[in-house]
This record gives structure tokens, C-alpha cells and sequence, in this order.
């Protein structure tokens, strides 16, 4: 069955819902687990989840693994990898609204990759956009000391984040440029299967990931299912059907709803979240679009002047 577009646009945006969703999940599978242990639990379900599927639905082919090998094991190693290693170690020191909004700059960052790949210079009200996300997102990193004026600090969990969603960035304009006849579901299970292997290699390296396991509560496990089946094996395979249909831009956009979708369930779960994280929010989605491109320089100039 053939993918329509307004079938693309719900996909893509249950995606983001088990991304914005992961943030909070993630916090109990910390709860008893070391972040790169959890992370390779994670994508043991992902990855069996989304084979099953894979196979299936269209079988392995040989011929397509054998031309994108190499752009498998780099997007892998930085979209998968990196992004959700450097995910689990983030939200040890960060809260789960920070660090959804320090995703949800993402776009811009795509963008910014496609203008230097494609070599055209983006719009100035882009990168007006740009600057005001990055804006919003200090906000709340700062606690609102940006514009109070009191002592700066972010946590290094901020930091982190931000790398992660700088590989995020490569991951989704690298899944258009260098994979070539390859379906998303064949992307997503080959990339999400190598990704997984060096998380694997990365946990035996820095932690016990075996004794950790058998520590770990039934909390923190659950947790592991859920992001594995639903936050990466669905989530993935959603949003590369959504960039196959409707492109690297228009997909890219949907992360706006990420810090929304991450807000709505922390007040869900009866935590209020701060002035500062609601208006660091707005501003940064405001930010995003500009530099999407959703809001435009006459699009404004046309609503102030109808006031």
C-alpha cells in the first residue's frame, strides 16, 4: 500500500509523540539502569521489533545492504548511537522539558546541513529564526537568567543533548543523500541494527551492562520496552516514511511538537512545569518556524497590516 501524504503527516506526528513521551519515560529507566546499559536494552527490543516487521513486510535484500552498507554503519553510529547515547546520558543531569526543547532545534540545524550540501544560502528571516530559537532555548537552560541578568550555568547535560540532536540533524538529510534505493524500512531496520551493535560495543567498554541488567527494577525495564518498541522500532520507521513522502523539510518540521507533546505529559503526571519553560517553549517553536520558513517575512507584514 502506497503512502499518501496526509497519511505521511500522521505518521510523522505519532512519531513525535513517542519521542516527546521518551524524555519522561527515559527518567524511570535511569531510575535503576546506567545510561548506555539502558540505551542498548532499548534497542535489543527495538531492533528485534523492527526486523520482524521488516522481514515480513518485504524481506532482507542483499542487494541493497551491499550498496549502502557503509552509509548504514555511519548513519547508525551517529543517528542512532549518538543521538540516543548521548539522549541517555543527557537526561542524568537535565530535566526532560529541557532537553525536548533543545531537540526541537533540530530543524534548523537540518536545514542549515541541506543549505551547505545543496550550497544556497538561507533566507535572512531563517536565520533571524535561528537565533531566536537558540534564544528560547537559553531561556530555560539558564533558568531565565539570560535576561535577569544573575549568574549563567547550564548543566553539561544540555551540552550533550545539543551534540545528540547535531547527529539527529546529519541522520535525517544523510537518510535522502546518501542512501540510494532503499526503502525507509529497510533504512530504519539497517541503521537502527548497526546502531544498536556499537551502543552494545560502547556499554561493554564503559560499563558492566550485564550486571547492571540483572540490577535493574521492573520499573526501569518497562520503561526500556516502551522506548525500544515504541520510542525507536515505530518511531524511526514513521519518520523515514514521513521523509520518503514529504521530504527532509516538511518532515523536519514536526519536531515542534516534541517539547509540546513532552510538556503536555509532564502536567499529565501532575509536575507544573515553570514560567520560564513555558515561555522559553514559545519562543523557540515561534523561532523554528521562522526558520522553517512555516512563518514568513510577508506573511507578518500582511497580518500587521490588517490590524
Amino acid at each position: 500500500m502506497r503512502t499518501s501524504p496526509q497519511l505521511a503527516v500522521v505518521l510523522t506526528l505519532i512519531a513525535t509523540f513517542f519521542w516527546g513521551s521518551n524524555f519522561q519515560v527515559t527518567k524511570f529507566a535511569l531510575a535503576s539502569l546506567p545510561p548506555w546499559t539502558a540505551s542498548v536494552e532499548r534497542f535489543f527490543f527495538a531492533v528485534i521489533c523492527i526486523f520482524i516487521f521488516f522481514v515480513w513486510k518485504e524481506g532482507v535484500n542483499g542487494n541493497v545492504l551491499k550498496q549502502n552498507w557503509k552509509a548504514f554503519i555511519v548513519l547508525g553510529a551517529i543517528g542512532v548511537a549518538g543521538f540516543n547515547g548521548a539522549f541517555f546520558v543527557g537526561l542524568q543531569s537535565t530535566s526532560p522539558i529541557t532537553a525536548a526543547l533543545i531537540v526541537a532545534t533540530t530543524p534548523i540545524t537540518t536545514h542549515i546541513l541541506e543549505a551547505i550540501i545543496y550550497r544556497r544560502l538561507p533566507e535572512f528571516i531563517r536565520i533571524v529564526g535561528m537565533i531566536i530559537s537558540l534564544l528560547g532555548v537559553a531561556l530555560v537552560i539558564t533558568d531565565g537568567q539570560l535576561i535577569l541578568g544573575g549568574a549563567i550555568q547550564a548543566a553539561i547535560g544540555d551540552i550533550i543533548i545539543f551534540v545528540g540532536s547535531l547527529g539527529w540533524a546529519i541522520y535525517t538529510v544523510g537518510t535522502r543523500v546518501f542512501v540510494s534505493d532503499a526503502t525507509p524500512l529497510a533504512t530504519t531496520s539497517w541503521t537502527m541494527l548497526f546502531g544498536a551493535i556499537i551502543l552494545a560495543f560502547i556499554a561493554m567498554f564503559v560499563e558492566s551492562p550485564i550486571t547492571a541488567f540483572s540490577a535493574g527494577t521492573l520499573e526501569s525495564h518497562l520503561a526500556c520496552i516502551y522506548i525500544g518498541i515504541g520510542g525507536s522500532a515505530f518511531a524511526y520507521l514513521f519518520w523515514n516514511m514521513g521523509i520518503a513522502v514529504r521530504g527532509v523539510g516538511k518532515t523536519a518540521i514536526f519536531f515542534n511538537f516534541i517539547p509540546i507533546f513532552a510538556l503536555v505529559i509532564q502536567i499529565t503526571m501532575g509536575i507544573i512545569p515553570s514560567l520560564v519553560q513555558v515561555i522559553g517553549i514559545v519562543i523557540t517553536i515561534i523561532g523554528v518556524l521562522l526558520g522553517q520558513g512555516v512563518i514568513t517575512a510577508d506573511k507578518l507584514f500582511k497580518g500587521v497590516s490588517r490590524r
